[in-house]
């Protein structure tokens, strides 16, 4: 049977798509008769009509309904139905809409029928309008533009102009006036013109003759029409008030519970994301609302639900928008399934017949050839009946062409026509289904036919690279048919564009062969590659249009050399696959590794161990250096040399694995693209391609786990067998033999020790710890003690850093927690020594705390020595004992090195104090005895005190044995006389000494001289301590000579001092000059006399006599100058002068100043006469410029 005669109606009849809402109006009756109220569409007329009819009786403002659906869902279809019911007036050949229900029974139930019935019986304006389209040609303003389109729909409506406002206002104006008719009939008079078909739409041409129509109706006189005429378009202005008055008012004037309903197709497009327009539109339905009571309503569509589309606004205004779309009705997929089959697919009896029993025999094939992988439901037949009727389609075509629809609609692909909504999924099943109606009962619908149905629709972009494809003689029509697919597919999330899907949508027979099917769409698809009209992403096949295959072109252009590649694939590996740069081999125990892929290393430091990838493409380099290093060998023998040599885990891949370098490659081509071309592409493309992109960086990641799960692995030479599972633990299994191997002396540590371990060890008795070859860690600790056995046998300086480092890596891989308790456990041992700034270190002076400091904090590490400690010598424990004994008088009884040590430096810091405070004497005084041998002796003394370890501590003692007898000898004297009465007789002597040396020149006493040159001898003894005894009895014997000769130098003295006193007082003649100058006399004289008496040196002494001299002086000079002030008169004689006493000047002259000695030699008269004449001369000088002199002699 062919498919034509399958069908009740003919399938070639004439069925419109979706008829838009403003034209089309010779189908009514067709679109009435054959409409199909499916079970959803029931509760939809339900509820409209149940809501619609309260309204009619009862005041309301729940006018607002919503109407969504997807793309080609039927719901502009079911606008227009209703549109068809509420015109109360429309009749279709002698048929009302509603008959067409009752008659044809479409709807059963009596009560929805009775709303329906009551509903079209209510007078109503019925406008309905594409919201897009109109608003397009006839947007007023940019303020409000939905209102716009309201207010000139409704004009246009009343018979006025349906886009110029202010054009409408003066057609009401008319009308209102009575005038609208004489004006009409004016302005064809005067323009030759019908008003209604070309006047009102052409204000700008005909504006002279409707300024003269309006002025001979008089409706305006001459100014007042021109004014209008140049002022109206400019300064009407009506706001959403403004109309929902006038909607009420034209309903109020109708009268008759007249009603206005305005029936919106595709709101949900036009107002998009729009916030605004949402808002606006919410401001109309609530204003219609409260002004006209439910005489006014607004019935939309769209195809996202309000829900959807206010998802961004939130608050108040969400709510309000909510409130005002109450009734909302939503048609879905099973409706439009529904319709079609009952519309278009419904079959008669022997068809239906034939195709339940075909059913049975194909049952399991079909189950079979129609199979998807990777994709959402895709529903196949559920029954026999369900087999027929369907038939000639399959069942998941129904949601995959809605898909389409709405994704070629979301993306931009389609051309206007299929935007407005012409194209309907009942159109595209209907024609589909005329394409295959001459075949036979065994064909089904290859989805590509589906194509031929929106072709002439969509936009030039995409349909002319089917266009070229067919035009391509390197291509085939199968090869375009796949092309249709893959452009209708090519945005539906909810398949997948693989071969075996592709296969599955081109199935056309029920007995198709898919393994040859598949392997031709195989063919076609890489003809298709090869034509870069489609490209390949992973197992998924995407259509391009002529922008992307440039796109493309330009991407493969992109340059990426294959360290990058190898960069790419490693950093994947190593961060995402395996991100570990250490291998934890236990819980102690952390060893980071080298990361490298092939021959390029990821880390730039350098460890003991590390994982290599070897890819196939690096198989050739490494044969070439096997040859030349290793001489013939397989890869097998390659790869188990290359990793004992590297101590490396090779991962082998396979050679299935170049799959993904070649992923990498696109990957990275992509990204260079994006990174330069970005801003240049359009979103989506940007998009499309970062997702391509997304989508190949997860399946590198998925390709590379594979390989690794897959690869060979060796370690250390050997080849080893590990299982596929996991990769960590695949890797870690790995990792973890290599330690085993690199690490082969980790076994020492028997335990891991922690810090309270460190510290235990420091607290033992030394004398006490004992390490027998059954002792933890013996191994560990004997490896350590030898090693630094041998670095201080070649003077090598080993700090702790050394040791950490050299005992971290291999073949021992220590942490520095084992190190520091090894060195720690050495040191108790007395093994070794540890060596602070050039400090020996003992537990017994610092303490266990601080030596655990300097093992474990991080800024000691380069600073703490260690060397191997010597065993000490007998002879020089004995040396240093001697020493003890002799120098100290110290007995010590053991023979404990560093018991012997402490003490010999604990009594050596008692006796350098000793020293340092004598030393600190000659800062005071000089002239001590000793000095040089205190200073050899703290020389000495401080060198064995800075000898801190132990071992070269010894040797010096042992060495200088000899010289600390020596200088103890010479010390003893020298403290004792520190210590003891000897140095202040020492001091006194020294005192005696500088008293005769400041004396020596005014002194001729023989006895004096006698006694200060014994106690000197003494004083400038090197070593003058058994000759002190004697300097008390000189310093006696000394001190009453000189005492004696002061005295007499003071009995002179004494007397010059009078003989002036007494001159001065003779002076004070009377009781004024006594009061004035008595007292002051006597002290100053006094004090001189006292000096005089204190005074030692002889020098000095003498000179008092002229300090007495000069005294006298002034105190003459002073009593000469002296005015005495004559007492006043009595009263009424003359005033008194003020009688001043004669100056007498005065000067003293020295005779030994004129013969400038004090003694003189005279052996002549002659001399005498030159004496005498010397004197004369300056007496005479003197009296020629004084009254008096006075000679001293």
């Amino acid at each position: 049977m062919q498919i034509k005669n399958m069908f009740k109606k003919d399938i070639e009849r004439n069925i419109k798509g979706v008829i838009t809402v403003d034209k089309e109006k010779d189908n009514i009756y067709q679109e009435l008769e054959e409409y199909v109220v499916t079970n959803e569409l029931l509760k939809h007329f339900s509820e409209f009509f149940s809501v619609y009819n309260k309204g009619i009786t009862n005041p309301t403002v729940d006018m607002g309904v919503w109407i969504s659906g997807f793309f080609g869902s039927g719901k502009s279809h079911f606008l227009k139905i209703l549109s068809f019911i509420l015109d109360g007036n429309l009749v279709i050949n002698g048929r009302k809409p509603l008959d067409f229900f009752i008659e044809d029974e479409k709807i059963k139930d009596p009560i929805v029928m009775a709303n329906m019935e009551n509903s079209s019986k209510v007078n109503a304006d019925v406008i309905l309008f594409n919201i897009d389209s109109k608003s397009s040609s006839q947007s007023n303003s940019n303020k409000d533009p939905i209102l716009d389109v309201f207010y000139n729909a409704f004009n246009e409506m009343r018979g006025y102009s349906g886009n110029k406002p202010f054009l409408a206002e003066l057609e009401k104006e008319l009308d209102e006036s009575n005038k609208y008719d004489d004006f009409k009939m004016e302005f064809e008079k005067l323009s030759g013109k019908s008003w209604d078909k070309k006047g009102k739409y052409s204000f700008k041409f005909e504006r002279k003759h409707i300024i003269q129509s309006i002025i001979n109706i008089g409706f305006m006189d001459k100014d007042d029409a021109k004014y209008w005429a140049n002022n109206a378009e400019k300064t009407f202005e009506y706001s959403i008030e403004d109309f929902a008055i006038e909607v009420k008012e034209y309903c109020d004037k109708k009268g008759n519970n007249h009603h206005v309903v305005f029936l919106v197709d595709e709101v949900g497009q036009y107002i998009a994301d729009d916030t605004k327009l949402m808002l606006n539109l919410q401001t109309i339905v609530e204003e219609l609302g409260m002004k006209c009571k439910g005489k006014a309503w607004v019935i939309v569509t769209s195809q996202q639900n309000i829900d959807d589309i206010t998802k961004d606004i939130r608050g108040i205004d969400f709510s309000k928008i909510q409130g005002r779309f109450k009734t909302r009705l939503s048609l879905s997929s099973s409706n439009v399934d529904e319709v079609i089959r009952r519309r278009i697919l419904a079959k008669n009896d022997v068809a239906k017949q034939t195709l339940e029993s075909e059913y049975d025999n194909v049952e399991s094939i079909l189950k079979n050839i129609l199979s998807f992988e990777k994709s959402a439901e895709m529903k196949t037949y559920e029954s026999a009946k369900n087999f027929a009727e369907i038939y000639p389609f399959v069942p998941y075509q129904f949601n995959l062409v809605q898909n389409v629809l709405t994704s070629i609609r979301e993306h931009s692909a389609s051309g206007k026509h299929l935007a407005d909504g012409e194209r309907s999924m009942l159109a595209l099943f209907k024609e589909s289904a005329i394409a295959v109606k001459d075949k036979e009962e065994d064909t089904l619908v290859p989805f590509s036919i589906f194509y031929n149905a929106i072709e002439e629709f969509l936009d030039n972009t995409y349909s002319m690279v089917i266009q070229k494809a067919r035009d391509n003689n390197f291509l085939f029509d199968f090869d375009v048919e796949i092309l249709k697919v893959l452009f209708m597919i090519k945005h539906v999330k909810e398949i997948k564009a693989t071969s075996k899907n592709i296969t599955t949508l081109m199935i056309s027979n029920i007995g198709e062969d898919r393994l040859e099917l598949n392997h031709k769409v195989d063919k076609s698809l890489k003809r298709l590659q090869e034509q870069t009209l489609i490209q390949k992403n992973g197992e998924i096949y995407s259509f391009l249009t002529n922008e992307e295959q440039d796109i493309n072109r330009e991407i493969k252009n992109q340059i990426v050399d294959d360290g990058e590649i190898l960069d790419n694939a490693a950093n994947r590996i190593f961060t995402e696959i395996y991100p570990k740069n250490k291998y934890k081999f236990s819980n102690s125990y952390n060893f980071p590794f080298n990361q490298s892929i092939d021959d390029k290393k990821i880390n730039n430091r350098e460890f003991d161990i590390g994982i290599r990838i070897i890819t196939p493409s690096y198989e050739a380099n490494l044969i070439d250096s096997a040859q030349t290093s290793f001489g013939e060998g397989n890869m097998h023998n390659i790869l188990k040399s290359l990793s004992e040599k590297n101590n490396e885990v090779i991962i082998h891949l396979s050679n299935e694995s170049l799959t993904v370098f070649d992923e990498i490659r696109e990957s990275l081509q992509i990204h260079k693209f994006l990174t330069k071309k970005s801003a240049d592409l359009k979103a989506e493309l940007r998009a499309r391609k970062q997702g391509e992109y997304n989508d190949k960086i997860e399946r590198i990641k998925l390709f590379l786990e594979s390989a690794i799960k897959e690869s060979t692995i060796y370690v250390k030479g050997d080849k080893v067998d590990i299982a596929e599972k996991n990769i960590e633990s695949r890797l870690d299994e790995a990792m973890g033999k290599l330690v085993d191997k690199v690490y082969n002396k980790l076994s020492y540590m028997d335990f891991a020790p922690d810090k309270s371990d460190i510290k235990y060890a420091l607290t033992q008795d030394y004398q006490q710890v004992l390490v027998t070859n059954d002792s933890d860690c013996i191994n560990a600790l004997n490896d350590l003690d030898n090693y630094i056995l041998e670095q201080s046998k070649i003077s090598n300086t080993i700090t702790l850093k050394n040791l950490l480092q050299r005992y971290s890596k291999a073949p021992h891989g220590f942490n520095n927690l084992d190190i520091q308790w090894l060195v720690a456990t050495l040191f108790a041992q007395k093994k070794i020594t540890l060596i602070m700034n050039s400090n020996e270190l003992f537990l017994r002076e610092i303490g266990a705390q601080k030596i655990f400091e300097y093992l474990t904090k991080t800024e000691f590490f380069e600073k703490l020595l260690i060397e191997t400690r010597d065993t000490i010598d007998d002879k020089k424990i004995k040396a240093v004992k001697n020493v003890l004994d002799e120098c100290y008088d110290l007995n010590i009884p053991f023979d404990n090195d560093e018991k012997i040590m402490d003490e010999f430096k604990r009594v050596n810091k008692l006796k350098l104090d000793v020293i340092d405070e004598c030393i600190s004497e000659f800062r005071i005084f000089d002239k001590y005895p000793g000095k040089k041998t205190l200073d050899e002796a703290k020389e000495l003394f401080t060198d064995v005190d800075n000898k801190k370890n132990t071992s070269k501590f010894f040797n010096f003692v042992y060495e200088m044995e000899d010289d600390f007898k020596d200088i103890s000898e010479y010390l003893e004297p020298i403290l004792s006389f520190f210590q003891g009465r000897q140095k202040t007789i020492f001091e006194d002597s020294c005192a005696v000494w500088d008293v005769y040396e400041s004396n020596r020149n005014l002194i001729n006493d023989s006895l004096l001289s006698k006694k200060a040159s014994e106690i000197n001898k003494i004083i400038q003894m090197p070593s003058p301590y058994s000759n002190i005894r004697r300097l008390p009895e000189l310093n006696k014997e000394f001190n009453f000579r000189f005492d004696q000769i002061l005295a007499d130098e003071r009995t002179i003295i004494d007397n010059d001092i009078n003989n002036d006193l007494n001159d001065v007082l003779s002076r004070l003649n009377n009781d004024e000059l006594k009061n004035e100058f008595k007292n002051e006399v006597n002290s100053k004289f006094s004090r001189l006399k006292d000096k005089l008496n204190s005074q030692k040196n002889i020098a000095i002494i003498k000179g008092i006599t002229t300090e007495s001299k000069n005294l006298r002086d002034r105190f003459i000079k002073d009593i000469d100058n002296f005015t005495v002030v004559v007492p006043p008169t009595e009263p009424g004689e003359l005033p008194a002068s003020t009688l001043p006493k004669p100056i007498i000047k005065e000067v003293s002259v020295d005779i030994k100043k004129i013969t400038s000695s004090s003694r003189l030699k005279i052996e002549s008269e002659q001399e005498i006469d030159e004496l005498l004449n010397k004197i004369k001369a300056k007496l005479k000088h003197e009296l020629q410029n004084n009254d008096v002199v006075n000679l001293e002699l």
